[in-house]
């Protein structure tokens, strides 16, 4: 333990709002906070709401963002006590995780106090945009203004190479830092248990066959195409299906389900916060479906590996990284017909399975507590170039 160190973590969304941003944040502030010295989160408020972390939560005035529920949009500037409390803590350095109010925090935190700002590009906002607000042009200008927030930080990180491609394909020229994302999925030692405590909660058998989706259920995820694909194999494979998550498409999502007469065999459970139940599930799927290319580093895949559950994800995703078809996981192209029949293949040999997730467990698994080590020797180098480059001692 070199310096105490007093980082901020400051994201748009937070805890009780799950994805996989607010992961990273609460992994970044927990691992900061017990090892390293002080780390806050600074978040909007969300109603109703109590924070039990082991670390300090700053919350600040907001309103629901319309379109895009459970996400808030956040008002500091009407929040008098969240701007004073704010001002008198003495970072050493600030991590904005999203280019919106609270990136904007952030940097006005940074440039006031004369410290380094960090910034993680962690989302595919050009497609968020565009679905919000349908329209091209304007898409393209905001993808504008998140790059000009990108410029204006000292450092830029992302979690993935592709996600680095991506944020040069919105426009960004500087310096980038791959920094990846970790799982908090240790395993207990009851793994064995909790399965058997989950399959008598779902009415499973031991023998049956099951496919899991976690995450936001929004339709940037490849939702339709996954559901497509399980209608497609519905006359030759035997299988229950569990989506779980929250997400504007989910109502959609469902009648969809019911209309393609899969109800009796694909499942919705919703949002799951108990984290060893959403372990077990983890650990009884036989496979894991994400289809997703818009993720830019699913921590959801990784949490599948450390239980050892192989993923099947689209080819030349940024999902697919690090990802070796029929070695620790497996790719298939980006529609449903060949979705559907890499399933067919994958489950004719169920017993091939086990030898991949146990692959990706070796491969994919990486620890949040080991990220974090990593995340403080950059902060550390950060600050210290920081004050060479503008002399201050």
């Amino acid at each position: 333990m070199g310096n105490k160190l007093i980082t901020g973590q400051f994201n748009d969304s937070f805890i009780p709002v799950m994805d996989g941003v607010t992961n990273v944040v609460k992994n970044y502030a927990y691992w900061l906070d017990k090892k390293y010295g002080e780390s806050y989160v600074a978040t909007p408020a969300y109603p109703g709401y109590v924070d039990r972390e082991e670390f300090p939560v700053l919350r600040y005035y907001s309103i629901p963002l319309k379109m895009r529920e459970p996400y808030r949009i956040g008002l500091d500037l009407l929040d008098i006590n969240f701007r004073t409390t704010i001002k008198n803590i003495p970072f050493d350095i600030v991590h904005a995780h999203c280019p919106f109010t609270s990136g904007v925090i952030a940097l006005q935190i940074a440039r006031k106090k004369n410290i380094p700002i960090v910034a993680t590009f962690h989302s595919k906002f050009y497609d968020d945009f565009k679905q919000v607000l349908k329209i091209d042009a304007f898409a393209k200008l905001c993808t504008r203004m998140v790059i000009d927030f990108f410029n204006r930080t000292d450092q830029v990180w992302t979690v993935s190479r592709g996600a680095a491609d991506t944020l040069r394909e919105y426009g960004y020229k500087g310096h980038i830092e791959v920094v990846p994302n970790g799982t908090d999925f240790d395993i207990p030692e009851n793994i064995g248990e909790l399965v058997q405590q989950t399959e008598k909660k779902l009415g499973l058998t031991s023998s049956d066959l099951v496919f899991l989706f976690v995450g936001q259920h929004i339709w940037q995820k490849n939702i339709k195409l996954l559901v497509d694909s399980l209608n497609l194999i519905k006359e030759q494979v035997q299988y229950k299906m569990f989506f779980v998550g929250d997400g504007y498409a989910k109502e959609e999502l469902e009648s969809y389900v019911r209309r393609l007469g899969l109800d009796d065999r694909v499942f919705f459970l919703g949002k799951i916060l108990d984290r060893d139940y959403l372990r077990s599930l983890f650990a009884r799927a036989d496979l894991f479906l994400f289809p997703s290319v818009y993720d830019n580093a699913p921590i959801v895949v990784r949490e599948a590996a450390a239980v050892g559950t192989p993923s099947l994800v689209i080819a030349k995703s940024n999902a697919a990284e690090g990802i070796v078809d029929n070695v620790n996981g497996f790719l298939a192209d980006n529609d449903s017909i060949s979705y559907s029949k890499r399933i067919v293949e994958i489950v004719s040999k169920r017993d091939e399975l086990k030898n991949i997730g146990e692959k990706a467990q070796a491969t994919i698994y990486r620890s949040w507590e080991s990220i974090v080590d990593e995340v403080y020797e950059r902060y550390m180098e950060i600050i210290n170039s920081y004050k060479r480059k503008h002399r201050i001692s």
